[in-house]
């Protein structure tokens, strides 16, 4: 730990202590925007040797009707979405070069996004924040140093509403299949004495779902207060959510599948007549808020800093009726009746979080025509607290409503320092250098909900490096290399396995660039090579999130290619691929009671071919009309290469229309939106998930493995409309 420290604090030292000796006065100053700022440093620059894309806000407010952002990402390169409730609203989850979401590093404005103990990123808690984002980047592969845990797949951050100078007023609404609908509010007071600004939206998004009782009732706010002048920006900015879904995670297995592809069995119970019944609150209820401070400041056309400062609040449960549960699993007394003894009951159970997490994040910039340089420091700490308590019991002996029969803890801290730079060596060649030391303290203590001891304490040192260089073939061609080292903590369900080795990965990115007035190509060949990878073990856990396992060593091979044609001003074409090979090597899995070599295996959930298409076709100034494409070629759910686990290839397409009108009488502008998904009316599932068990039916004294699978199955045909005036 203490040398990671001394390499890092002496490259931050070398790199402002270099960054003044190269000052010019001489060469023209460089200008840079104050809302960049907040995320300058988690961001790379457009010819940086680092594979990304980028998403304006008019190219997500195209879509923008109420699905999760996962689902406005779909588009992407070597980007896969799911969604519980199978119409994109309600849960819904993203991967990325068959990484899931808890290895896609996720920022708002710089601050970490992901749960600190699980990784996960939950959008649900968040509903329409894609109704206030600027801009986003999605960084594939390890990236650029970011805040949180360690990216190992790709990183995603966003950057929120910019200040807006004259005052506006917009009211959306939008409806669709499955009574989804959504209704926002936004409003900017512009800059008001030329210097503060208001502004803020209201949501509320609800929606039946595809699913048998799959429904979401959501809502959040955003509010934001803005001082800027030419060289200060001040943002206070909260934003929540809170969600209430009924839970979808079981899927269908398949012979339901083709029988009643909606069913959902989350919440059934038989009633004392011996009827099947459904529990009608089975349900999600969650809230989170978030409260962010930051600080910009240009001191002249060279340096500028940035301080954020975060707190984000998240409390919540899910409700479960139970059936047929042991007393002792609850510290319930037995009842003697005469001389019977009750020691079982239906109950309703609810599985609480409450958690509490804190951020410091500083940093500085120098800029000439010469050299970038970021560097700074930030701070993390995460207090979370994970207890069950019953609401109702049939029978409950010795005890009282909401008594809590599991309570644990979680404590994580987290500090990382890092520098970046690009320097321009000449018109031809600029190179790039990024350390990032980051240091985890992570420590539990009581029983999980499953009443067993989790005592964890362990501390993780990390040394990040990455390097890279780009060379201007000449005014059309950029090509690019970089290597990338990631390291990365378990979660609190790896504790819980007794998993506690940190996971490394080493990526190597080889890019080619083109652009010309009407032609944009981008080429990228990647290399990504871990050191006990965490695999997902396409089993599910008793809340519906997926089991992992360590692999060892581990690779994902493969090229991404993603192109923008401009075929005539009114149409252009935005194809998108990914071919890739995904493999455990010398994978050794437990099969019919003995450990079985299998050599090297498919990791699961890695498709090996992902392609997208976007056909924009604009006949008139004010109309929009685009044809979305999406392929996803056949997965496994596990690591064993079983038939039984695999996810078939699906084909989907969209049909996006807009039209607006603009110097109507009382508003600026009306947009009109129309969204057919699935136009093709393609039965397919995007998700599922495989497990095995050990049973002894066979023949005495033997073992024999079986498996099961469980599909998550998406919407047919449907749409979604809607309307936003803007005043």
């Amino acid at each position: 730990m203490k040398n990671s420290i001394f390499i890092a604090f002496s490259f931050l030292s070398t790199c402002a202590a270099f960054a003044q000796t190269v000052q010019n006065d001489s060469i023209p100053p460089v200008s840079e925007k104050l809302e960049e700022v907040l995320v300058k440093a988690v961001r790379v620059e457009a010819d940086s040797p680092i594979t990304h894309s980028n998403l304006s806000k008019k190219e997500i407010e195209t879509r923008n009707l109420g699905q999760d952002i996962p689902v406005l990402l779909n588009y992407l390169p070597g980007v896969v979405t799911a969604s519980d409730a199978g119409a994109g609203v309600g849960y819904t989850y993203i991967r990325v070069r068959g990484s899931d979401a808890s290895r896609v590093n996720v920022t708002l404005n710089g601050i970490p996004f992901n749960d600190a103990e699980s990784q996960g990123t939950f959008w649900v808690n968040l509903p329409d924040f894609s109704s206030s984002i600027e801009n986003l980047q999605l960084q594939r592969g390890v990236g650029t140093s970011t805040n949180g845990s360690g990216a190992f797949g790709a990183s995603l951050n966003l950057l929120t509403d910019a200040v807006s100078k004259e005052g506006y007023g917009e009211i959306a609404n939008s409806f669709g299949s499955f009574n989804t609908r959504r209704h926002n509010v936004k409003f900017s007071t512009g800059l008001l004495n030329e210097h503060i600004e208001i502004a803020g939206r209201l949501s509320a998004i609800a929606s039946d779902g595809y699913v048998d009782r799959a429904s979401s009732d959501l809502k959040s706010y955003y509010l934001q207060g803005s001082y800027v002048d030419d060289n200060t920006l001040i943002k206070a900015i909260t934003f929540g959510g809170h969600e209430i879904t009924y839970q979808s995670w079981n899927g269908v297995d398949p012979t339901t599948l083709e029988e009643n592809r909606t069913f959902n069995s989350v919440g059934a119970y038989t009633d004392e007549n011996g009827n099947n019944r459904f529990y009608d609150n089975e349900v999600d209820n969650y809230k989170q808020d978030h409260y962010q401070l930051h600080w910009n400041q240009k001191y002249n056309n060279h340096w500028s800093t940035n301080l954020g400062l975060n707190y984000t609040y998240g409390r919540g449960y899910f409700e479960q009726y139970k059936e047929d549960q042991d007393f002792e699993t609850y510290d319930f007394e037995p009842i003697v009746v005469g001389t019977d003894s009750i020691n079982t009951t239906d109950l309703i159970r609810r599985r609480w979080l409450d958690n509490d997490f804190y951020v410091v994040n500083a940093s500085a910039n120098y800029k000439n025509n010469a050299i970038d340089i970021d560097f700074g420091a930030f701070y993390s700490y995460y207090d979370g607290d994970h207890f069950g308590e019953v609401i109702w019991a049939q029978n409950a002996g010795g005890s009282e409503i909401r008594d809590r029969y599991y309570f644990g803890n979680g404590k994580k801290e987290e500090i990382s320092i890092f520098s970046k730079a690009t320097y321009k060596i000449n018109n031809k060649w600029s190179a790039f250098l990024d350390l990032q030391g980051r240091f985890v303290a992570y420590e539990t203590s009581g029983l999980t909900s499953d009443r067993a001891p989790l005592e964890v304490d362990e501390r993780y040192d990390f040394f990040n490096p990455k390097l890279g260089a780009t060379y201007q073939l000449n005014t059309s061609n950029q090509l690019y290399a970089s290597y990338a080292v990631a390291n990365r903590e378990p979660r609190r369900a790896d504790f819980e396995n007794k998993i506690y080795t940190a996971e490394r990965l080493n990526d190597i990115e080889l890019g080619w660039r083109f652009q010309k007035t009407k032609t944009i190509i981008n080429a990228n060949i990647y290399y990504m090579w871990y050191q006990d990878q965490l695999v997902l073990t396409g089993a599910l856990d008793d809340t519906g999130n997926f089991e992992r396992t360590t692999s060892g060593e581990s690779y994902r091979l493969g090229i991404e290619i993603d192109a923008d044609f401009t075929i005539t001003d009114q149409l252009s074409i935005k194809p998108n691929i990914a071919l890739s090979t995904n493999k455990n090597k010398d994978f050794v899995t437990t099969r019919d009671g003995g450990l079985v070599e299998l050599g090297d295996t498919d990791i699961s959930y890695s498709p090996s071919l992902v392609a997208g298409n976007m056909i924009l076709y604009r006949p008139l100034k004010n109309l929009q009309i685009g044809f979305l494409s999406k392929y996803v070629g056949e997965q496994y759910m596990g690591n064993i290469d079983s038939e039984t686990s695999k996810l078939d290839a699906f084909f989907v397409n969209d049909l996006n229309i807009v039209y607006e009108l603009n110097k109507v009488p009382v508003f600026k502008s009306i947009a009109l939106t129309g969204l057919v998904n699935n136009v093709f009316d393609e039965i397919y599932e995007s998700n599922g998930y495989f497990y095995t068990y050990d049973d002894d039916f066979s023949t005495p004294g033997t073992t024999t493995t079986v498996e099961g699978v469980g599909f998550y199955p998406q919407a047919g045909i449907n749409f979604l409309v809607g309307a936003t005036l803007k005043f």
